[in-house]
């Protein structure tokens, strides 16, 4: 039944009209009542959710919720302490036929005919193939095809080629699940007799078996207000878009497989009982393009049962609402249940964002729930370019002027232009988050209905997926985003938890992923598609140290009491019976100083007990003891191994120095007490003494945590080989042996040769002769002499300067200048005073 429809858009009372109007196919006369039937969906939402509201809750649409926060607010098993390397990681990998752009979605208690209830998790590809996976272990439940005789859509019936990322499509958008009739809502792409063709499936949930009247082709037909007709072509449409669910009702949203050639922008809505349509929407119903295709989010709707779509651009056509046109490129736009026009905003730039490919329709639109301020309902959206807008749902202002309708704009990073936003924010407890391209994440808090100055994280990441919030209630926020590996962060503090690319050996490396998808966090785990692969991630199991905990015992013993630990199963809180449990206290093989673990490994018992006893080694120390197990997270815990009795005393250093007559050695004098494994013993007193008038300082030492006692030892006034002694009682004492020698030069004095006389220019008869000593009077070997006659003319027999003997003298011979004279001359060594020498010529 063919009928035309025209709505006349009012805000603010009647004040503003626009005549705005639209014609539209409606396939069934039925009418609708949003306001009555919401209600009663809105009922049976709560009842199901206060019926199992200590559990872990479905996740049946895409981005967790028809408002498309991507908040999952009844996580209680995730937490910022629990999400770290070390407690999570991949916990299985499930293949799949081909690449995964859909979310996945997660349905708890679900009852297989034959195989019992399981958590399940769902998983579409674009092969058709629909999975369904126990979500708690990865294993399959049943596969079902969606190609209904046909096969996939490829090579020419994929007239943009495969930009994407793969070359066959079939179902690419995220499906919907009514979990209270057990039904999955999808659309698959098929190709059938040379004909590309979409289909809407409804699904059994429990056997992938199709329901009552399902599958329907999807066909659809516009007609413009100027009388162009359009008729929906499967082979230039994409269903992108996640499925909506509201009231009954189906909304299924459409645009191009990657480019623009012959497509439109269509919503389609169906009944869920019949899959009879409904209502069409064309976002361009003369001209086309204009796609709907949000980088895969859902199609979003509020409490009053309104939808919002955004938009991509238009063609050559460009923007031709303001002259009564219906192209609404690059808009948000708000339609009412029957998906006739009910609102619109379309940026005062559209014509630049058309010209340069900014499509708004690269993200989706979130609904914010009531706001404090004027404007309590209040969706936010944005698009490639990075603008964000917070708009007005019930005034949403349309095409105005430098967008004076906007009750908030701006870029997320001022300067950047280039394909900055995809996906869409999530929202949790009054912050929305946002994950742009190349730039920091970011958390802008709300206020008023405003978003305030936000906290971003000092690194900038790659790659644009919408991020998604775990969290139980108001706390314990986690914000989760892919940039290659996927990222957890702390929700208030942005700070990074948990990489996939943090673990040593790629243990949690994420396979490479489709175009924009989205991780899905549910059943205390985070579910991503991949290109051939369902990933899981989760808490490892949990090791715990119950008794045995930071014991002490003497080298080579075994602990008093023996190391017990249980492990338990984070997601059922049950014991792990029969699990090998392994300990290790870091020392390799072979080693002599191993302490060693009796049994290892131990196995857990019925209530998930396991015990080992410890010996701890023969070295010293303390020991940190590693406890794990496969597929569990690890737990430490300590022990310590104190020495042994004394057996012996040696010398630990300071033996064999050197130095002055007199002084301080320049290092202490280190004794240590040794039990028989060579350990170090605190706590024993040694006394230091010394022979040749030596004194040690101090006399008696205790020794210290590795068993060592330190004396400084103060050299006699006089040159000698000098024996300290340490000793303890009941040990063997142990020696060091000291040199005292000469200090510096402090005295230069003469010997012989002073006051002769001889014929000029002939040699004196006698040597110069200096004794040199030190402070003490120690003849002082080794030093440089030098004689001086303050350049007189005389000649030295021997190089100078000379050298003193080990006796501390030093001699020279001088040869007198040729003419006759009295000739003083010094004899200098170091810093002492020189001596002089008079002698004459004749």
């Amino acid at each position: 039944m063919r009928h035309f429809l025209s709505h006349e858009l009012s805000h603010d009372a009647g004040k503003f009209r626009s005549a705005v109007s639209f014609r539209s196919i409606h396939r069934s006369a039925a009418s609708v009542t949003p306001a009555r039937n919401l209600c009663l969906v809105l009922l049976v939402f709560s009842i199901v959710f206060l019926s199992s509201s200590f559990g872990q809750q479905p996740f049946p649409t895409s981005r967790a919720d028809v408002n498309r926060s991507g908040a999952n607010t009844f996580e209680t098993l995730l937490t910022p302490s629990n999400v770290n390397q070390n407690s999570f990681g991949r916990l299985f990998s499930v293949p799949v036929d081909y690449v995964v752009m859909g979310q996945p979605l997660y349905v708890p208690n679900v009852n297989i005919p034959g195989k019992g209830t399981h958590n399940v998790i769902y998983v579409v590809t674009e092969m058709d193939s629909v999975y369904a996976i126990d979500a708690d272990n990865g294993s399959q439940l049943w596969y079902a095809s969606m190609l209904n005789g046909g096969t996939t859509a490829s090579g020419i019936y994929l007239p943009c080629g495969s930009g994407p990322g793969f070359t066959q499509e079939g179902i690419t958008s995220t499906p919907v699940i009514d979990a209270t009739t057990n039904t999955m809502y999808l659309v698959a792409k098929t190709l059938l007799n040379t004909t590309v063709r979409h289909h809407l499936h409804a699904i059994d949930i429990t056997t992938g078996e199709e329901q009552a009247g399902s599958p329907v082709l999807i066909t659809a037909t516009s007609i413009s207000n100027k009388g162009h007709k359009t008729i929906f072509n499967s082979l230039h449409q994409k269903n992108r878009p996640g499925l909506l669910l509201l009231n009954g009702v189906l909304y299924l949203g459409f645009g191009s497989n990657y480019c623009n050639d012959g497509n439109s922008g269509w919503v389609l809505s169906y009944d869920a009982a019949s899959l009879s349509q409904r209502n069409v929407f064309n976002a361009s119903p003369d001209h086309g393009l204009t796609s709907i295709w949000q980088a895969g989010v859902g199609l979003a709707a509020d409490e009053a049962g309104n939808i919002f779509i955004e938009t991509a651009e238009a063609g050559a056509s460009g923007y031709d609402v303001p002259s009564g046109g219906q192209t609404f490129c690059n808009s948000v736009v708000k339609l009412f249940p029957d998906l006739t026009l009910a609102d619109y905003f379309t940026p005062w730039s559209v014509g630049y964002l058309n010209s340069h490919d900014y499509d708004l329709s690269s993200t989706g639109a979130i609904i914010l729930p009531d706001q404090d301020g004027p404007f309590p309902h209040e969706l936010i959206a944005g698009g490639k370019q990075g603008i964000v807008y917070v708009l007005n749902r019930d005034n949403m202002g349309m095409y105005s002027p430098n967008d004076s309708g906007v009750l908030q704009e701006f870029a997320l990073e001022p300067g950047t232009v280039n394909d900055v936003l995809f996906g869409s924010p999530a929202y949790w407890n009054n912050t929305v988050y946002f994950a742009p391209n190349a730039s920091p994440l970011m958390a802008f808090p709300l206020s008023g209905g405003l978003l305030g100055t936000p906290i971003k994280t000092s690194a900038t990441f790659p790659g644009s997926h919408s991020p998604s919030i775990s969290a139980n209630g108001n706390s314990n926020g986690i914000m989760w985003v892919m940039n290659g590996p996927l990222l957890a962060f702390d929700a208030v503090s942005l700070k990074l938890l948990y990489g996939t690319n943090q673990a040593p050996g790629g243990r949690d490396t994420l396979p490479p992923v489709g175009h924009f998808v989205t991780q899905t966090v549910a059943n205390g785990r985070v579910y991503i598609g991949t290109r051939n692969s369902l990933e899981a991630y989760g808490l490892f199991q949990v090791l715990t140290v119950t008794g045995g905990n930071a014991q002490t015992a003497t080298v080579a013993a075994a602990l008093s009491a023996p190391i017990q630990v249980q492990a338990i199963n984070p997601y059922t809180g049950q014991p792990d019976v029969g699990v090998a449990i392994n300990f290790s206290d870091g020392c390799k093989p072979g080693a002599t100083t191993c302490g060693s673990f009796n049994p290892n490994p131990a196995v857990t018992d019925s209530n998930g007990n396991a015990s080992t006893t410890y010996t701890v080694p023969k070295k010293a120390g303390a020991y940190s003891l590693t406890i794990s197990a496969t597929g569990f997270g690890t737990a430490t815990a300590t022990a310590t191994a104190t020495p042994a009795a004394p057996i012996r005393i040696v010398a630990y250093g300071g033996s064999q120095q050197t130095g002055a007559a007199g002084s301080n050695l320049a290092r202490p004098l280190n004794a240590q007490i040794q039990d028989i494994y060579k350990n170090g013993v605190p706590g024993i007193t040694v006394t230091f003494t010394a022979n040749k008038g030596a004194v040690p300082n101090p006399s008696s030492v205790v020794t210290n945590s590795i068993g060592v006692a330190s004396t400084t030892l103060r050299l006699p006034t006089t040159v000698s080989t000098v024996t300290a002694t340490a000793s303890s009682t009941g040990l063997k004492n142990t020696n060091f042996v000291e040199y005292s020698v000469a200090g510096p030069a402090a005295n230069v004095a003469i010997t012989g040769g002073n006051n002769q006389f001889a014929p000029a220019g002939t040699q004196l008869p006698q040597a110069l002769t200096v004794l040199v000593t030190d402070q003490y009077g120690n003849p002082v070997p080794a030093v440089d002499v030098d004689f001086d006659d303050s350049s007189a003319g005389g000649t030295y027999a021997y190089s100078n300067p000379s050298v003193t003997s080990n006796s501390g003298t030093a001699t020279q011979f001088y040869t007198l200048p040729p003419s006759p004279g009295t000739i003083n001359i010094t004899a200098t060594a170091g810093s002492a005073p020189p001596a002089v020498f008079k002698e004459t010529g004749q």
